[in-house]
């Protein structure tokens, strides 16, 4: 045998050992033996007979449990094997709690704790009531929104639906007495940050780990983040391959969007806020790799995510709502339909990696595609060079879209690698008609130097005319 989640090995015995004990209390249970050496061998422990009587006293007295303690001979040598039952309620060594965790005991602090203590009473982070936010500071908008996404999915009833918010919200369990939860706040609140910390996403583009180009951040809303953040990827961050059938014009994005829709739908749903730290998205030219801060459920691996296996979602009413929604599955499915997605476009199936610190998803780009200008299309159908006027109307839409950019970010966005003669005498002719303003006007040569749209700009940009 080897020393696992249920069993460790001890030379001898030391009250340091009770924290053993107070880890198996807290986890799934286990054995401790005592008189076997690092290798497993039996190799005796002196007063064993004392310490029959001497070691459950100590833990009833220090921790408040019972163990049984069973004296085991092995190869004519005095083995104690201290049997530790699982505890429904947290359990405590000298005002300190652990837990075992594969073959380790850990202490438990900060984040990990408040998860642990809520798991141990039935609770979990997302149903915590927040005081001193009601119904009236959530975003109408939004509870809008999700009515309409509820009632196209089928997954709540008309008569629901057309129940007043405070009901809807009550009907999806977002109350805890008279206070909303901290999952009503995250769903419809505009500025959930304001309670949670870090309640964001974050993307970025680089051309190596250490070189970041450009950067955004999606505020808001979880359910508004998921359409947010994907529209930034899409028309900023990810070109389409151009092709065609016929006279039609086909967009072919290197990642399928249903995959990539789905894994960000599932990282903003499973995330654990309580990290404070934002979901991340690196975008490179031949890859896109999300993370999230969570944890996967006790005992599973990233290779149990690829299996088949059941829906243990981290944040259960946050998950509700979005399964209500119709935006992500109840049955543990959302894996499966990423790899769905991705053998249908005959793309790789992503990457999972899973750490201490959270969950990385990452896909690699279809063969040949690259996030460079008019990459992948054979000559005679790449599109051509935009004139001057299609280059002002694409440079207005960046800017309308995106907020303020800089020259090398519009650069980029446009499909260049170098920022063009052209761009820098279209922003001039902009900044000279008042279209576009700097960000920075006391310095207009500052590397900072952004530019956005002014009023009168936008009255320039076809989709907001």
């Amino acid at each position: 045998m080897k020393e696992a989640q249920r069993i460790e090995w001890k030379q001898s015995w030391r009250d340091g050992h009770l924290r053993v004990i107070c880890g198996f209390a807290n986890a799934e249970g286990g054995v401790l033996v005592i008189g076997r050496n690092d290798q497993g061998e039996a190799v005796g422990v002196r007063d064993a007979r004392k310490l029959l009587q001497d070691i459950p006293n100590k833990v009833r007295d220090i921790m408040g449990i019972l163990v049984a303690v069973n004296l085991v001979e092995e190869a004519g040598k005095d083995t104690l094997e201290i049997v530790v039952e699982p505890y429904p309620h947290p359990v405590s060594c000298k005002g300190e709690y652990h837990y075992r965790s594969g073959g380790t005991t850990q202490e438990l602090k900060g984040a990990a704790l408040d998860r642990f203590l809520l798991r141990k009473l039935g609770r979990h982070w997302d149903g915590v009531p927040v005081p001193y936010v009601t119904l009236a500071d959530l975003d109408s908008r939004v509870l809008s929104y999700f009515r309409k996404r509820a009632e196209r999915s089928g997954r709540l009833s008309a008569e629901i639906l057309r129940e007043t918010d405070a009901e809807l919200i009550e009907k999806l369990h977002l109350m805890d007495g008279a206070y909303l939860k901290r999952a009503a706040v995250l769903l419809f609140h505009p500025d959930p940050e304001r309670f949670v910390t870090g309640a964001f996403v974050k993307i970025g583009y680089f051309r190596s780990n250490a070189e970041l180009v450009f950067q955004d951040e999606i505020h808001g809303s979880l359910l508004s983040q998921v359409n947010e953040t994907m529209d930034r990827l899409l028309n900023k961050y990810l070109k389409a391959l151009i092709s065609y059938e016929g006279i039609q014009r086909v967009e072919t994005y290197p990642v399928p969007e249903e995959a990539l829709r789905e894994a960000v739908t599932n990282g903003i749903a499973h995330k654990d806020y309580a990290s404070a730290v934002p979901i991340q998205l690196s975008v490179y030219s031949d890859k896109i790799m999300i993370w999230n801060s969570g944890q996967l459920p006790l005992g599973w691996t990233a290779a149990r995510l690829l299996e088949k296996h059941s829906s243990e979602p981290y944040n259960p009413d946050v998950a509700n709502a979005f399964f209500r929604a119709g935006m992500i599955e109840a049955w543990g499915r959302g894996i499966e339909k990423i790899l769905a997605a991705c053998h249908a476009a005959g793309v790789p199936a992503p990457e999972l990696r899973y750490g201490h610190t959270g969950l990385w998803v990452i896909f690699t780009f279809r063969s040949g595609s690259k996030l460079r200008a008019a990459e992948s299309q054979p000559e005679s159908k790449q599109e051509s060079k935009p004139d001057s006027v299609s280059l002002e109307v694409r440079v207005l839409s960046l800017l309308a879209s995106s907020g303020p950019m800089s020259k090398s970010a519009l650069s980029y966005a446009l499909g260049q690698k170098v920022v063009s003669g052209p761009l820098n005498q279209l922003m001039r002719r902009l900044v000279d008609k008042h279209w576009v303003s700097y960000t920075i006007p006391e310095k207009p040569q500052s590397r900072l130097q952004q530019y956005r749209l002014t009023a009168e700009g936008h009255q320039q940009v076809p989709n907001d005319r």
